[in-house]
């Protein structure tokens, strides 16, 4: 059965007897005259199917089923009343939602701290946090599950067909297990560490960072020996622990403390056949990644916010232990 829309003039005058239980004085609160309103009220049950008020020549109470009603038609109106000034926070993105897929490494600092001074900002904008790698990112905006992600990558190579705004920028260290001799040294020279077995993420999670890193190696004319692949930057930390070999891993790992495990920088080598032309440590960045599409204005304004604080290196932290 189709039920009949019901004007929310009539629901007004319904509270307004309801609350006043005189319809004179109610048509007075409404500055009307008393038979408009009458005729409303006997119209809306009538659409109703239901008595609101029992009437007698001394008095009008409410039935049950207006008693019962009347919370809810006062917390509609409210609502109501409420919308245009929604409509225009909706519009403004100070409402809405934001599904944002983020790289661990992005999680250990920045993004937490952004997502505690967003929520003071935006107090109605629901950020929606996956973590998930790049690749897998790319699967969700083919889907439309996510709005914007955090993606970790070489610099200057982000994914194309994405707006992008860099955000942090960090060079890569060396992650070793405690008990390596090399773990003694303050700062490592890559020709030391160029024949040790390494852990790697797959290419497929960051391309561009595991083709930098390979580079390195063919720069020096060697090529790297990977003992094992890992997807998460935790767990890869972890098999460097457990003496499967070293790690190239951007510096805000270092966050990440693992007992046994240090993490040390490395200085430039000179290649051969360079003509002792320095080769420089590859460096990563993060950014902020978004459909040219997209048409989310809260989405617009947690961008404006994190562009808001720029582009950020991340500090040196390199634990022992």
């Amino acid at each position: 059965m189709k039920e009949t829309l019901i004007d929310l003039r009539a629901w007004r005058q319904f509270v307004a007897v309801a609350e006043e239980l005189h319809f004179g004085r109610a048509a007075q609160r409404l500055h009307m005259t008393q038979p408009p309103v009458t005729q409303a009220i006997a119209q809306l049950e009538k659409t109703l199917g239901i008595v609101l008020f029992d009437r007698t020549r001394r008095r009008v109470a409410l039935t049950p089923a207006g008693e019962a009603l009347l919370p809810d038609v006062r917390d509609m109106l409210e609502r109501a009343q409420a919308l245009p000034a929604r409509a225009r926070a909706a519009a403004a993105g100070e409402v809405g939602r934001v599904r944002l897929a983020f790289v661990s490494t992005i999680g250990f600092e920045q993004l937490p701290v952004w997502v505690r001074e967003f929520r003071t900002v935006c107090p109605e904008v629901a950020l929606e946090l996956v973590e998930a790698t790049g690749d897998v990112q790319l699967q969700g905006f083919a889907r439309g599950e996510i709005d914007a992600g955090l993606m970790l990558h070489s610099p200057g190579f982000a994914p194309p067909g994405l707006e992008r705004l860099a955000v942090a920028d960090e060079p890569l260290v060396l992650a070793l297990p405690a008990r390596h001799p090399l773990a003694r040294a303050e700062r490592l020279a890559l020709a030391e560490v160029l024949a040790e077995p390494l852990v790697m993420f797959p290419r497929r999670i960051v391309p561009s960072l595991h083709d930098a890193i390979l580079g390195l190696y063919h720069a020096a004319g060697r090529t790297p020996a990977v003992a094992q692949e890992a997807i998460q930057m935790q767990t890869i930390v972890n098999l460097v622990w457990g003496g499967l070999g070293v790690a190239w891993v951007p510096e805000s790992v270092t966050q990440f403390r693992r007992a046994g495990v240090v993490y040390r920088a490395a200085d430039a080598f000179a290649a051969p056949g360079r003509r002792q032309k320095a080769v420089a440590l590859p460096r990563c960045e993060t950014s902020l990644v978004w459909p040219a599409s997209a048409d989310n204005a809260a989405l617009a304004r947690f961008v404006h916010f994190v562009a808001e604080r720029g582009r950020a290196p991340v500090s040196p932290r390199l634990h022992t232990a």
